[in-house]
């Protein structure tokens, strides 16, 4: 979707504009209940408060929260179980009835529009009331519904199912206050404001049905662990309104990129900061679990934790936008739960503590029927050697951006350093977490030389020439070893581990990391091998064997990137820009993405909103943009490794 469609779609504000944005932006069209069935992952917005985060379907049903985090158990889920699952709704009665969803520009408050035939026009607002600030967080969410212009029957629907809907739910009903409580102690609090009244709903929950006319609005607030029903009042909905806008309005006006993706790169700074776990600074790979990399397949994870990996990439991210505190929040997350353990774990949970154990709930339907459903996450005890060299990248951005490491800090990355000494020819898993065992694996490599990389390159600032001579020696000798054991038998092109002969697209970083140049010939092969192997069109696979999974899946978004990213650095500047457009373009209505999508149909795969893909998204921006600044300057000069720092 271009960007004049959702400029356009932004001019909602005036209601007599809609049928101008809904000629330019595709609505949703609803004829029947049963049509909400054809609602894909793609179809949804998110909204959140810093400690967890809501999935707002374009007919107005938020399917997927838990609560009071992004790890805690689920209050609703039919978005893996439309039965079992539980949800909570505002949306018309009558049909058919179009809707349009938009976020108010530089927020994260959603807007949802109904267009009813022959009635009318409401406008649904969704946010969880945000301070940037977790001491001050309530765990709510707001609804404001409006009639626009004509009337509308509007039916309210609060049916949470706790626990992953593993335990029963009774209700206390007191007019406007319902009370949903859970058998081992659960409780959320929904409170109707101006109208309507909840009564017991056959199919489950409770339900409110009122009439609103041209000018006549309502709230719904949902409170998490309420001890006893409150006024609308308390809950203060149009102030917490005005604030939320406010405070993300100005948290996003502080964003220093100012290239031609600018929509998109800042939609995906809002997005990254919505992952945020506020009391850590911890940022999950997704808020979802188990929603498939391919339809009916079994390739359904839990992402609602932080990746180490994940952190370095945001640090380098929030570098290049100028948001130095969530730079350095990102890197304290990771650097604090080195101080608790002193060993460094592919994963944590927000809190910094160990990931659950994985299990699978038997009594999930499953995303559009892909089973397992599972939470907790398998892949907490992999051998992943990358993770050194992204922590040890991030410290080193971190230091070049402003920041200050410590000399305790330090004694933790050097014990990091000193551990990748150790074990850099050992194999490992790797970075995609495959199934099928260990083996030496060339982004493991490179990532090890990063680390004694970087960590010679930081010895000096703590006095430590001794160890800046020694490790710069060890990622000599690895650097030489990978150029040898690293390539296929031709010695012309990178693979994927040794003595093996294909590719992965991992490798795509071994110029963005600075290994090799990207005009070398062996990076420029291995491009070609990729984009021949591993492409469709222009997006891009992880690689094409056999991981001890099973079941297809898509191409990765973050792998598309990354070529955009390496062929605007070998001067392929116009290749890069429509690399980037396609997968920039691949996004859903309201600008976020998945980790993975069906190149042919460009549906969207896999866990939802991703963070892997709008870190991208972010660094792919701003290597193009660097690119395009150089050329236009008459500079022949390579945007190598030092961007943003």
């Amino acid at each position: 979707m271009c960007v004049a469609k959702r400029t356009i779609c932004y001019s909602l504000e005036r209601m007599d504009l809609y049928s101008a944005a809904k000629r330019l932006n595709r609505p949703f069209v609803f004829t029947d209940e049963q049509s909400t069935q054809a609602l894909t992952i793609a179809d949804h917005g998110l909204i959140g408060d810093g400690f967890s985060a809501a999935l707002v379907r374009a007919d107005g049903a938020i399917d997927w929260l838990c609560l009071p985090r992004f790890d805690s158990p689920s209050v609703f889920a039919a978005l893996l179980d439309e039965n079992n699952g539980g949800s909570t709704s505002v949306s018309p009665v009558d049909y058919p009835f179009e809707s349009l969803q938009r976020y108010d520009p530089g927020t994260n408050v959603l807007e949802t529009v109904f267009q009813i035939e022959g009635r009318g026009t409401i406008r649904l607002i969704d946010y969880m009331p945000w301070t940037d600030d977790p001491r001050s967080a309530v765990h709510e969410v707001h609804r404001r519904v409006q009639c626009v212009e004509g009337e509308a029957v509007v039916k309210v629907v609060f049916d949470p199912r706790f626990d992953y809907g593993r335990v029963s739910t009774t209700f206390e009903i007191d007019g406007r206050s319902a009370l949903a409580k859970g058998a081992t102690g659960e409780r959320l609090l929904a409170v109707l404001g101006g109208v309507g009244h909840w009564e017991q709903r056959l199919e489950g929950g409770v339900q409110a049905v009122f009439r609103l006319k041209a000018g006549e609005r309502g709230w719904l607030v949902i409170s998490w662990n309420a001890t006893e029903p409150e006024s609308i009042l308390a809950y203060r909905p149009f102030d917490a309104l005005r604030k939320t806008r406010r405070r993300w309005r100005d948290w996003a006006q502080q964003l220093e990129y100012d290239g031609p993706w600018r929509h998109h790169v800042t939609r995906s700074a809002l997005l990254l900061k919505l992952l945020m776990y506020a009391p850590t600074g911890a940022m999950v790979a997704a808020p979802t679990t188990s929603i498939p990399e391919w339809i009916g397949g079994v390739r359904n994870w839990d992402y609602r934790y932080t990746w180490t990996r994940d952190a370095a990439m945001a640090v380098r991210a929030a570098n290049l936008l100028g948001c130095n505190r969530e730079a350095r929040e990102f890197f304290h997350f990771v650097r604090d739960t080195l101080e608790r353990d002193r060993e460094l774990h592919v994963m944590y949970a927000v809190d910094g503590g160990r990931v659950p154990d994985e299990q699978t709930l038997e009594h999930f339907a499953g995303y559009r029927g892909s089973r397992p459903v599972r939470i907790g996450n398998g892949a907490r005890d992999q051998l992943q050697l990358d993770t050194a060299g992204a922590l040890m990248d991030a410290a080193y951005v971190y230091e070049r951006g402003g920041g200050s490491l410590t000399a305790r800090g330090w004694r933790r990355l050097r014990g990091v350093v000193e551990n990748v000494v150790a074990m850099w020819a050992e194999p490992d898993h790797g970075i995609w977490e495959p199934r099928a065992g260990k083996r030496h694996n060339v982004h493991s490599k490179l990532m090890s030389w990063l680390a004694l990389r970087r960590g010679a390159e930081l010895a000096p600032l703590f006095g430590d020439q001794s160890l800046q001579t020694r490790w710069q020696q060890v990622a000599d000798e690895l650097h030489a070893e990978l150029c040898g054991r690293g390539l296929d038998r031709t010695g012309k092109r990178f693979v994927a581990a040794y003595d093996q002969e294909h590719p992965d697209a991992s490798l795509l970083l071994l110029p963005i990391h600075g290994f090799l140049p990207p005009n070398d010939q062996r990076v420029l092969r291995t491009i070609e091998w990729i984009q021949a192997a591993l492409g469709d069109g222009p997006y891009v696979y992880r690689y094409r064997t056999d991981d001890g999974v099973g079941g297809e899946e898509g191409a990765f978004v973050l792998c598309g990137f990354w070529l955009a990213e390496v062929l605007a650095m070998a001067g392929r500047i116009d290749e890069a820009q429509q690399v980037f457009v396609a997968h920039a373009e691949a996004s859903n209505h309201l600008g976020l993405l998945a980790e993975q999508i069906e190149p042919g149909s460009r549906t969207l795969l896999g866990n939802f909103p991703q963070a892997f893909s709008h870190l991208g998204l972010i660094n792919a921006a701003a290597r193009i943009d660097l690119a395009l600044r150089l050329r236009d300057e008459g500079s022949a000069r390579v945007p190598e490794v030092e961007i943003g720092r």
